[in-house]
């Protein structure tokens, strides 16, 4: 029944003030109820007099607003209606409680012209300016009429002095996806004078956090410390946030500091800013001081933002106490914790422990089986990850998903799967065409790999281009990749990288050995030229909760003698199958011969520091060149240990001469 009441006389709600009356008040609406509401209709058996002989026999309005109270926190939306009518019947006058509660049932079912009937009872009523009235109408008009109608209404109002009404209208422009309105009526709202909150400016604040301004935070940041609000825990804590989210770690620091309490929320905004910004360790410092000074005992939300900094191979003793931590105190180990174990064991290379925190999961999300395919992947078992994809179920697969499984069939050069997958993929991106790129070309398909990208028009873009590369350089194409080389080059002009990558390609393929020499200085020539800056090789070692650093040919780490001698006396016996003039960092006067690049210097440090059979992990930041793979596979034969080193691709684990990425990388 499209509208609520039966056609009755009208009579005017301020003479039914003066003398009771016995006709119900017609309110006219087009009343439309969800269907919760008119499954419960349909279901009541008594008449509409019954429903009226139910109701209360008080004159207080008190008990009426109560009445009203229960059947809208019931989402009855019909009873709630009728008590209110029944109430204006009986001649009960609305009060400043009332009008926002059947306000509110306006609003929520969706009845645009029973809320202006009620705008104009409580203009009569003369109780439409009042703060919670007003406020119910902007929201009224925000969700049924826009946030246009909901703005007159606030302009209209005469009591514009209390910050409830102006926040709830920023509120709605959040909902609406206009964050800069927001900031502009907080503005406003500032000079008209009218007071501040904390809810004010804490809604300002995501309204600045959504925009990424900076500037218009510590505006607002200005006017909490004018209003004596600035170290109001609610402010502070948004106000962090919004100086991390836009970059400023300083500013959100120096606030920080100066709180002068600081709970669970506080620590965890301020550690998850350093996680997001790549300042890691800083991160673990704070969540130990959090801990060990503050007492605060981290929740589930504090530890997975944490664990994230424990996803690197330095730092996978730092995950292991954490996780330690965690069953120790007996902190809830919710999914989302669970995955990010799952994440930080994989990536920090124990594979192991990652696949058995996996395998008793009980309750498994798309996220869980997604981290643990790609941890299979990056650790050379793509076997596992593509076995492991085929029971994820249909309905939790998406986009992410497949690119993991695109990745695997990659690692595990499974062709046919991996067409068979990207054919499941409805809209595909552009990571999905560079995966089946890099697939084909990596197993030796060049020809179809380029057909491939050609047909799908995206053969232009650098992603494709390295993929292909990458598989010429596999299998030897070296008039293939230099083309492809000189294309990447062309289509990023200002990448020094790409120019490496074509001095390395002369190096490794450029003919004789003073014809390479002499391409490889004509490289390091142009990148001079154009003032580019490639990015130099490091790997790093912890040893004694101490992360050491090298670079290609360092010679300034108190041990080097020994680094040096070590490295020698390994290399003795070890005979290249060519020379290789790659070269890392163009910054370095020398000659960059194999015994100095960066990985090499760090495993050596690592054999001479700790106990045979030890396993040495080890990170670099750029791809392992060919002679350093060939070298680190012989030294693992020779010590008779396993060398765990993690590049931006994957985790190489050598051992007994072999390396996991059999040669593919």
């Amino acid at each position: 029944m499209d509208v609520i009441y039966s056609s009755i006389q009208a009579v005017s709600i301020l003479e039914m003030h003066n003398r009771p009356s016995k006709h119900p008040i017609h309110i006219r609406a087009n009343y439309h109820y969800n269907s919760r509401t008119c499954a419960l209709k349909s279901t009541e058996s008594a008449s509409t007099q019954q429903l009226f002989d139910g109701m209360p026999l008080s004159a207080d309005s008190l008990v009426w607003n109560s009445v009203i109270q229960t059947h809208l926190g019931n989402l009855n939306y019909h009873k709630a209606v009728t008590t209110y009518q029944e109430m204006l019947t009986r001649g009960i006058r609305p009060n400043r409680h009332t009008l926002p509660r059947i306000l509110s049932v306006s609003r929520l079912s969706g009845s645009l012209s029973l809320g202006k009937q009620l705008h104009c009872q409580a203009t009569k009523l003369g109780v439409c300016n009042d703060i919670y009235v007003t406020g119910c109408l902007i929201e009224l008009y925000g969700h049924l009429d826009g946030v246009d109608a909901a703005k007159w209404m606030l302009d209209n109002s005469e009591k514009k002095t209390s910050s409830v009404s102006w926040t709830l209208l920023a509120k709605l422009y959040l909902k609406q996806n206009k964050p800069a309105m927001a900031i502009d009526l907080f503005n406003e709202m500032v000079e008209s004078g009218a007071e501040v909150d904390a809810v004010s400016l804490t809604t300002a604040i995501s309204a600045c956090i959504l925009v990424k301004s900076v500037i218009s935070g510590r505006n607002i940041h200005d006017t909490a410390r004018k209003h004596g609000l600035e170290l109001d825990v609610l402010v502070s804590n948004s106000l962090v946030k919004m100086y991390m989210e836009c970059g400023s770690m300083k500013d959100a620091r120096d606030l920080f500091d100066k709180m002068p309490t600081r709970d669970a929320i506080s620590w965890t905004s301020i550690i998850q800013g350093y996680v997001k910004n790549g300042e890691i360790n800083e991160g673990l410092k704070l969540f130990r001081k959090m801990v060990n000074v503050d007492k605060i005992k981290p929740d589930a939300v504090a530890v997975s933002t944490i664990l994230p900094a424990c996803a690197r191979m330095a730092a996978h003793k730092n995950g292991r106490e954490l996780h330690g931590y965690l069953i120790r105190n007996k902190i809830p180990i919710n999914l989302k914790v669970n995955n990010a174990l799952i994440d930080m064991y994989a990536k920090s290379g124990n594979l192991e422990y990652s696949s058995t925190i996996f395998s008793r999961t009980k309750s498994k999300d798309i996220i869980s089986w997604t981290v643990m395919i790609m941890g299979y992947s990056l650790h050379g078992e793509g076997d596992l990850g593509v076995d492991l994809f085929k029971k994820v179920p249909k309905s939790d697969t998406d986009e992410i998903s497949y690119v993991t499984a695109l990745y695997a069939c990659c690692t595990a050069l499974k062709v046919e799967k991996g067409i068979h997958y990207f054919n499941f993929i409805k809209s595909p991106k552009l990571v999905h065409y560079a995966l089946m790129a890099a697939l084909l070309a990596r197993a030796g398909k060049l020809d179809d790999a380029k057909a491939f990208v050609k047909e799908h028009g995206v053969e232009k873009h650098p992603e494709v281009l390295r993929a292909l590369i990458d598989g010429c350089r596999i299998h030897k194409k070296i008039t293939t990749g230099k083309r492809l080389v000189e294309q990447l080059c062309d289509s990023e002009p200002l990448n020094a990288d790409n120019y490496v990558l074509m001095s390395n390609w002369y190096a490794q393929n450029g003919g004789k050995q003073k014809q390479k020499q002499e391409m490889v200085d004509r490289w390091r020539e142009t990148i001079r030229d154009m003032d580019l800056k490639p990015k130099s090789a490091y790997s790093w070692i912890e040893f004694r909760n101490k992360v050491h650093v090298f670079k290609t040919g360092d010679v300034s780490h108190p041990r080097s003698e020994g680094i040096y001698w070590e490295l020698e006396s390994l290399m003795k016996n070890f005979e290249k199958s060519e020379e290789d003039f790659s070269f890392h960092d163009v910054d370095e006067e020398r000659e960059c011969v194999p015994i100095g690049h960066s990985e090499l210097l760090a495993i050596s440090f690592g054999l001479i520091s700790t106990k045979s059979g030890t396993t040495v992990r080890l990170t670099k930041n750029l791809r392992v060149c060919h002679s350093c793979h060939e070298a680190v596979k012989y030294i693992s034969k020779v010590v008779n240990r396993e060398i765990i080193l993690k590049d931006p691709n994957r985790f190489h684990h050598f051992k007994n001469g072999v390396c996991s990425c059999q040669d593919f990388y």
